[in-house]
């Protein structure tokens, strides 16, 4: 079948229009993934708030494990799919690889999805998002993961066919552009996850249907958290290549330095996946040398590079915004920025929250000493509810706002709610991971479904600010669900009936590449960024506080006198 090219009147982006399709097929599955999650959301947060207690504990571990399950694994990485066909055929302007073999890949992923939630519901599969043996969960439940992480695993090999096909049919010049650049990090990173997940999940399926007869579990947890953090890996790649492409639709911006960009890209792939280490900073069985190389000496490659793209990101935007005027004092670039853009003010939000506060935490925790402080409470779901949902989601939540009217070709219903859509949902889950952190830090238990431990016959009298802050995570986290839902509500009601825009310009052979004429005359120095440097010297120093404020607290707790 001839592939045919759409080009789109309002970005200039050239489509194929099979991969078209996929991308919109994958967003779909994802938001509706997202809506299944936020519910699931929502039966967690009333439950863990002691005032409420919504559930049973059976149904809240049910609930639990759909949640992690959906919103951690079937959410982000359908998304992601969506961002890879994007980065590869679109970005590259070229035809995608393999779009029959997509679909088979695609409709695995949704069959594998369907049927991992199918067995949560049914019960006997309330083992949460790690699924840790000797807890089982019925067949299906493993079944569903592994067909969903084959189709993603086929689409990852679909997104590397397209860049060869990109380069052999020549239709770009010089190196791949930065965006397809962090996707293919983004890729890397997921192949090993994958790979991770099958080598752990093919044995636990067998195990649950009585063909092995049992599974070390120290093993297992070490195999799954290459699947369980490296999957939040891929996600940190995915969302910082958002935040370079955002960048550039808005403003315009190139990167400071593609090389510095590219190079923090790789250390992700050669670092990142070390992180996952941090899990098992209190298991037995593992090496306090291995624990604090994986968590400590290495896995610094990985915050320098995250440290790099949280410089180079805004440095960007402030040298667009000063080359277009904007050079009073340090922040006028800043003050001036399209705060009422949903697309940008959701990025910055995502940025900002992902380096001060899942950044420095996800630091702190890594230390081996400093892990035992927060090790199984509250404070770890505090720390990624500040990278995957502030750094992740929102982030995707920027992009759509692009690619609804780019790619589904309709105008975005609600503009004014579009506007304050960011703030609604970003600063409340701010909030929301400040005060689950803090609660975490003075002991509130990660799992339990009763942080008062009712019934106990040995009664543990918390402190009341740890009830304060679990009071406050339950009314921030719902204000953070109805700005999802909200978000969830537009986006679907924008695709059904927002008004249709011009289709654009359909092609049977792509657009040639056209570079820029060669300019003449002496080059422009980039202007420079005072302003971005203030902001990395103030994220520097709550670093360094933060960091050393919690190893004054920790002996504090080591007093044996």
């Amino acid at each position: 079948m001839a592939t045919t090219y759409r080009i789109c009147p309002r970005s200039g982006l050239q489509f194929d229009t099979a991969a078209e399709k996929l991308m919109r097929f994958h967003a779909v599955a994802g938001v509706l993934a997202l809506l299944v999650g936020g519910i699931m959301a929502l039966g967690v947060i009333l439950t863990r708030w002691p005032a409420i207690k919504l559930l049973p504990a059976d149904t809240f571990y049910m609930v639990l494990t759909a949640h992690g399950i959906d919103m951690l694994i079937f959410w982000i990485i359908f998304f992601e799919m969506a961002v890879l066909i994007f980065a590869s055929s679109t970005l590259l302007r070229c035809r995608l690889a393999m779009p029959k073999l997509a679909w088979v890949a695609s409709i695995l992923m949704v069959i594998g999805a369907i049927m991992t939630n199918v067995a949560i519901f049914q019960g006997e599969s309330s083992v949460m998002f790690t699924s840790y043996v000797p807890m089982q969960a019925k067949p299906h439940f493993y079944l569903g993961l592994i067909l969903f992480a084959v189709g993603a695993l086929l689409i990852c090999f679909i997104f590397l066919g397209t860049l060869v096909v990109a380069k052999a049919e020549k239709t770009y010049e010089g190196s791949i552009p930065l965006v397809t650049f962090g996707a293919l990090t983004a890729c890397i990173i997921a192949i090993f996850t994958i790979a991770s997940g099958a080598i752990i999940l093919i044995p636990t399926f067998l195990w649950s249907l009585g063909y092995i007869r049992e599974i070390d579990s120290l093993m297992y947890r070490v195999v799954w958290w290459g699947l369980g953090h490296s999957s939040q890996q891929i996600n940190v790649s995915a969302h910082v290549a958002i935040w370079y492409a955002i960048a550039a639709i808005v403003f315009g911006a190139k990167p400071m330095s593609e090389k510095v960009s590219r190079t923090a890209f790789f250390l992700y792939i050669l670092f990142l996946q070390l992180a996952s280490a941090h899990h098992l900073l209190s298991d037995p069985g593992l090496s306090s040398e291995w624990k604090i190389v994986n968590t400590s000496y290495f896995m610094y490659f990985a915050v320098l590079a995250s440290m790099i793209h949280g410089m180079t990101v805004p440095g960007a935007i402030e040298q667009a915004q000063r080359l277009k005027g904007y050079n009073k004092g340090l922040f006028e670039w800043l003050r001036k920025a399209p705060w009422g853009n949903p697309a940008f003010s959701s990025m910055f939000l995502s940025l900002i929250g992902f380096g001060f506060l899942g950044g420095i935490s996800g630091v702190m925790m890594g230390a081996e000493q400093l892990n035992m402080l927060i090790h199984n409470t509250i404070y770890v779901p505090g720390h990624f509810h500040a990278t995957v949902v502030i750094g992740t989601t929102l982030a995707f939540m920027g992009l759509t706002y692009f690619l609804v009217p780019v790619l589904f070709k309709r105008e975005v219903l609600f503009p004014g709610f579009a506007k304050i859509q960011p703030y609604l949902f970003g600063l409340a889950m701010y909030v929301v991971a400040l005060v689950m952190m803090g609660a975490g830090t003075l002991g509130v238990s990660r799992r339990h479904w009763d942080m008062a431990f009712a019934g106990a016959p040995m009664a543990y009298e918390w402190p009341g600010a740890a009830y304060l802050m679990m009071g406050l995570t339950g009314i921030f986290s719902c204000i953070a669900i109805v700005g999802g839902a909200g978000w969830i509500l537009q986006i679907v009601l924008s695709i059904l009936f927002g008004k249709k825009l011009e289709e654009g310009e359909l092609r049977s052979t792509p657009i040639p590449l056209t570079l820029p004429a060669p300019t003449t005359g002496s080059k422009v120095h980039p202007p420079a960024t005072p302003g971005t440097m203030v902001l990395a010297l103030i994220f520097l120093t709550a670093f360094i506080l933060y960091y050393f404020v919690n190893w004054k607290y920790l002996s504090s707790l080591w007093g044996l006198s």
